[in-house]
């Protein structure tokens, strides 16, 4: 068979350009394209623990916002049953006239209060709501890549502080 007996001819000429090929693809793919595909994806893998980390840092400033403002609160209610028991107490040694004037006097300050503490509660809650939102809507937008729309965003945590 012709084949066979020109195996022997041919052999050695295949033999050399299977290793120059396979020389060529080791050099060119694994000496140039793979590091820099691994340095991508090790970049890529710190940016995202990047991420995380000040994403981490930003929901723990949050939280200790929220406690200071909390212990605000605390403060200020403690401060204002304080003044409401001194009111009492000096209202109940006057005069049964004396004691409606300041009982009404102590009643429009407590509802004041309130009122402040109300509307601080709102602006606070808003105000997390908001860096919430916009802290989720970045996050999203670096892990994933998707662009997430600011209502979206604020109805999530709306939902999720809700709950």
């Amino acid at each position: 068979m012709p084949q066979i007996n020109q195996l022997s001819e041919i052999f050695f000429s295949q033999l050399f350009w299977l290793l120059i090929v396979f020389g060529f693809i080791y050099f060119v793919i694994g000496r140039g394209m793979v590091p820099k595909i691994q340095s991508t994806v090790e970049a890529r893998e710190k940016k995202i623990s990047d991420d995380l980390e000040r994403a981490q840092a930003a929901r723990e400033a949050a939280e200790k916002t929220e406690a200071d403002w909390r212990a605000r609160m605390d403060a200020a209610r403690a401060e204002a049953a304080k003044l409401a028991q001194d009111a009492r107490q000096e209202s109940a040694r006057q005069t049964e006239d004396k004691v409606r004037k300041a009982a009404d006097k102590i009643g429009l300050k407590v509802d004041a209060a309130e009122a402040k503490i109300r509307d601080a509660l709102t602006a606070a809650r808003a105000e997390i709501e908001t860096v919430a939102a916009e802290a989720a809507q970045d996050m999203v937008g670096r892990l994933t890549g998707i662009k997430v729309d600011k209502t979206d965003a604020a109805a999530a945590v709306k939902a999720e502080l809700n709950v």
